[in-house]
């Protein structure tokens, strides 16, 4: 069966690139038809391709790594799951009637040791997306991964977390079926278990519906992923009552991994590869499952009851400030 190779999706700040690359497509087509060695010269223009690509994904603001973040073909839960793991068995449902396919998990083993992962799920194109919400999990969802980190306690495995979701499913039904609950619960229970938990924003962590899923020992993030209390657009909607103002919004939000990390709110920024984890997926599949398993080797050192005072210690350290008097 003929395959076809898919187009890159590219971003508005990728267009150099993209005419670069056509500029040496052309040329090397030129040159096959009239049998003439321009190797040379493709070889120049490939190596300024690869700095220029160092180049813009080197200094993309805070709103062109939101782009980056959202990206069509950027790695999911399910993918870097698939990739990462030894074993894999999704489990299903949230013995309360309900199986939210926006947020997806199960036990596998991930380096020889048995783990509980799970996370939200986006989808690849529109009809995916519309069935899983857009990656926005409802009440069931938190319910459900609630009792797989139940079931992670009891049987003392690691737990495993991937964040990528703009937001928790922002409806009445779900207002209805109790969706604050359901993440304020998860962030109680989230603090009291035994074993070791280490969350991962993977691509767009926003609002309350990542922190459902978000307390952990160690909160690791890739390079250009975001973690946000509220979307750019949502936040200049609301301050200046214009959306168009969001690339001031991302920039005052402080919501690039590297801000983050001088805030003390991640512990670990995970390289991605040059032009974003979607450029080579399995390299950064590669990244990440190293840093997972560097990370469960220090906590697999911490008794159970240290390791849930130091959660503990790290979240109330979060937002601290001095006063100072004038």
């Amino acid at each position: 069966m003929a395959t076809t190779e898919r187009k890159p999706l590219l971003l508005d700040f990728e267009k150099p690139l993209a005419e670069l690359a056509t500029r040496i497509d052309q040329i090397r087509q030129l040159a096959e038809e009239n049998g003439v060695d321009v190797s040379g010269q493709i070889r120049q223009l490939e190596a300024r391709a690869m700095q220029l690509r160092e180049e813009i994904f080197s200094s993309l603001s805070p709103f062109q790594r939101l782009q980056v973040a959202r990206h069509p073909r950027r790695p999911s839960t399910l993918d870097y799951i698939q990739a990462i793991s030894d074993e894999w068995m999704e489990l299903h449902g949230d013995r309360n009637g309900s199986d939210d396919p926006a947020l997806v998990g199960g036990v596998g083993r991930v380096g020889g040791q048995p783990v509980v992962m799970l996370g939200q799920q986006k989808g690849r194109d529109t009809k995916d997306n519309i069935a899983r919400n857009f990656g926005m999990a409802a009440p069931g969802g938190y319910r459900k991964a609630l009792r797989l980190m139940e079931h992670a306690n009891k049987f003392g495995m690691p737990i495993l977390t991937f964040i990528d979701t703009p937001g928790a499913l922002p409806t009445v039904t779900a207002e209805h079926q109790g969706q604050g609950e359901a993440i304020a619960y998860n962030l109680r229970e989230m603090f009291c278990l035994d074993v070791p938990i280490i969350c991962t924003v993977i691509g767009e962590a926003s609002s309350g519906g990542a922190l459902g899923i978000g307390i952990g020992d160690r909160l690791l993030m890739f390079e250009h992923a975001v973690y946000t209390v509220i979307s750019p657009e949502g936040c200049a909607a609301i301050l200046w009552k214009d959306a168009a103002k969001a690339p001031q919004a991302a920039v005052a939000l402080k919501i690039i991994s590297a801000d983050l990390k001088n805030l003390g709110i991640i512990d670990q920024i995970l390289p991605e590869p040059i032009g974003g984890a979607h450029s080579d997926p399995l390299k950064a599949a590669t990244i990440l499952k190293q840093a997972l398993l560097d990370n469960l080797d220090e906590l697999n050192r911490f008794t159970s009851q240290e390791r849930r005072q130091l959660r503990y210690d790290k979240f109330r350290k979060i937002g601290v400030f001095t006063e100072v008097a004038h």
